[in-house]
């Protein structure tokens, strides 16, 4: 292909912004418009990188702009039908997750994107995390099976609660976030899901009806290793122990040391780790343990604009060399089918077998 990349960003929120400056920065790819049905924010977008074209309907700018790339990064429940147009308009698609409503509409992309020969990248972004990733290694030294512990509770107000309302609108927190960590998880064992359950609540009545504002899942695998996460968004919301990230196996445990300097509701602090600790759990023969406690510093991460840059850089590299992207999509689709499984097992009280 032909750089720049010409590049079309729809949605201007938080995370659409941060893809923005990604690619400002980046002269391979040349943005061609900013989309948003917010005129304020596309425009405060548009000025802050120098100008760009900003359109209120992205029907209107995929015709006008003719790009090459289309980055989504809207409310989930327009994810589908806006990554079915990019790929009818034969462009490659970076898209925020979850990728759809559906295993079925996910399954249906997947066979656009074969056939249009494409790439789609998934907007997973713990998988670009160098800290992440040595967490994931470390975890995967501990021996089987493994015991996992994850949350990330938010205690949101004002504009982020109304942002969490309007995601609520089509899909609970365990299900929008929840694609992150139950991939983590996946990666942790290289195992088969079989089983997921959840519990839930609706804590206040400014929800949809039938939507619930907290839940937990709760995951086997078929190598013996189960895993939780859990999330809630509100103001009631409590900020003790927000964030868990722990992983236990028979040789120790792993464990994201430090939440970052920010509240729950600091989009930093949902992908910071300062350090991660690592316990060993062999013992001498007077019972003691053989090892003391590993330190490994991870103050060099990227904050989360870099994370996004690090993300672009893998779309990028993923269309110059024309990378085999089909494991990253049924990755996706295996993520979410596990947290639809438990939005039906909190719906039915009933463990829902994969």
């Amino acid at each position: 292909m032909n750089l720049p990349i010409k590049i079309l960003v729809v949605g201007c929120g938080n995370m659409g912004a941060s893809h923005a400056r990604a690619y400002h920065k980046m002269k391979e790819f040349e943005i061609v418009g900013l989309v948003s049905r917010g005129v304020e924010s596309r425009q405060k977008l548009s000025e802050e990188l120098g100008g760009y074209p900003d359109f209120g309907s992205y029907e209107e700018a995929l015709k006008a702009t003719k790009p090459d790339a289309v980055s989504i990064n809207t409310y989930p429940d327009t994810h589908v039908a806006y990554v079915k147009m990019a790929l009818a308009a034969d462009c490659h698609v970076f898209v925020e997750k979850p990728l759809a409503n559906t295993v079925a509409e996910g399954l249906e992309i997947k066979k656009m994107v074969q056939e249009s020969g494409k790439k789609l990248v998934i907007g997973y972004i713990l998988r670009v995390h160098p800290a992440w990733t040595k967490f994931i290694e470390i975890a995967k030294t501990l021996g089987k099976p493994l015991v996992m512990r994850m949350n990330l509770n938010q205690q949101s107000h004002g504009d982020t609660w109304e942002t969490h309302k309007n995601l609520m609108q089509s899909m609970s927190p365990i299900v929008d976030c929840g694609v992150h960590y139950v991939d983590v998880m996946c990666l942790m064992t290289g195992a088969k899901p079989v089983s997921v359950s959840a519990i839930g609540a609706r804590l206040t009545e400014e929800l949809v009806p039938g939507m619930y504002n907290y839940g937990q899942l709760q995951v086997r695998f078929n190598d013996g290793s189960v895993g939780w996460y859990e999330a809630g968004w509100g103001p009631m919301i409590s900020e003790t122990a927000f964030f868990v990230k722990d992983v236990i196996g028979p040789k120790g445990c792993v464990s994201i040391m430090d939440k970052g300097p920010g509240g729950s509701d600091d989009i930093d602090s949902h992908s910071t780790t300062n350090s991660l600790l690592l316990h060993h759990g062999e013992t001498k023969s007077d019972g003691n343990f053989a090892k003391t406690d590993q330190i490994i510093n991870t103050n060099d991460e990227p904050d989360h604009q870099g994370l996004c840059d690090l993300e672009q850089e893998f779309f990028l590299k993923s269309i110059v060399e024309n990378a085999d992207l089909i494991g990253h999509l049924d990755d996706a689709i295996n993520s979410l089918r596990i947290v639809l499984a438990a939005d039906e097992s909190f719906k039915t009280g009933q463990t829902v077998m994969l």
